[in-house]
């Protein structure tokens, strides 16, 4: 394992760790996925959600990437599907188990390292990923999505974009004071990226948010942070925001086995 990986399981295992005994209390809907963030960053995690309910249903076998401490791993298993959950962290894991298991809701899990996935082949309905793409080799982890779907499968994710500067500005600060490991800069999605994990897929839905997002602070105490969220969401809409994107929600659908298909953005 390289060097920011261990860098990012040990961030992760002691955040986790000083969770895990913190509180019995049982987690309720707003600790979870959209409700747990911002108003006025929630419009992409919205949207990933009403993708999850939409496209995921009981009799799918599921694999989350990087599902961290559950934040997102919810919405996934409300939908009934047989839900395997993984992340390189043992103590997230742990908790995300411990969080789910409280609402009366199962989920599977299982340390693995995305860029090289302990699963058979075509062992996957569907691939979801919420906020994890950054955190494994592009080719290594688009490679491994594709390994484990089976033909006709869905990949559905939620990500951050790589184009708008003021972003990346921001992220290379937090790498700075050692919030971020380098290559997680280095491996954060841009619209090449998009186009290669798509590679294979004969339907791509692509929706991007937040042109704005890093106004909002400012904007949030101007005008409070329902009316923020609703600019925000406004102003998307009239640029048709793409490139200066902060977020993205890609869906993927019907998987072609060794097949390499062009793509085209309908965004």
């Amino acid at each position: 394992m390289d060097t920011d990986k261990l860098i990012e399981l040990h961030r992760y295992d002691t955040r986790a760790q000083s969770q895990l005994s913190a509180s019995g209390e049982t987690p309720v809907a707003r600790t979870f996925g959209s409700n747990a963030i911002q108003p006025y960053l929630r419009a992409p995690y919205i949207f990933y959600e009403k993708c999850v309910r939409e496209c995921i249903g009981p009799q799918d076998q599921v694999l989350e990437l990087g599902a961290g401490m559950g934040l997102h791993t919810y919405a996934l298993v409300q939908t009934g599907a047989r839900v395997t959950a993984t992340d390189i962290s043992p103590n997230a894991l742990k908790l995300l188990e411990q969080r789910i298991v409280r609402t009366d809701m199962h989920v599977i899990t299982q340390v693995a390292d995305m860029e090289s996935l302990p699963f058979a082949d075509a062992s996957f309905d569907v691939v979801a990923c919420a906020g994890s793409l950054s955190y494994g080799d592009p080719t290594l982890v688009d490679a491994e999505i594709r390994r484990v779907l089976r033909p006709g499968g869905l990949f559905v994710c939620v990500d951050s974009l790589n184009h708008n500067p003021i972003y990346r500005f921001n992220r290379w600060l937090h790498y700075l004071r050692g919030d971020r490991t380098k290559s997680t800069l280095q491996q954060m999605p841009d619209l090449a990226r998009i186009e290669s994990v798509c590679n294979g897929f004969t339907k791509v839905s692509l929706h991007y948010f937040g042109a704005l997002s890093f106004a909002m602070p400012a904007v949030v105490r101007l005008c409070g942070p329902e009316r923020a969220q609703t600019f925000s969401d406004f102003f998307d809409r009239l640029i048709c925001v793409k490139r200066s994107a902060f977020k993205f929600v890609l869906v993927a659908k019907d998987l072609t086995k060794g097949v390499q298909l062009s793509y085209s953005n309908p965004a």
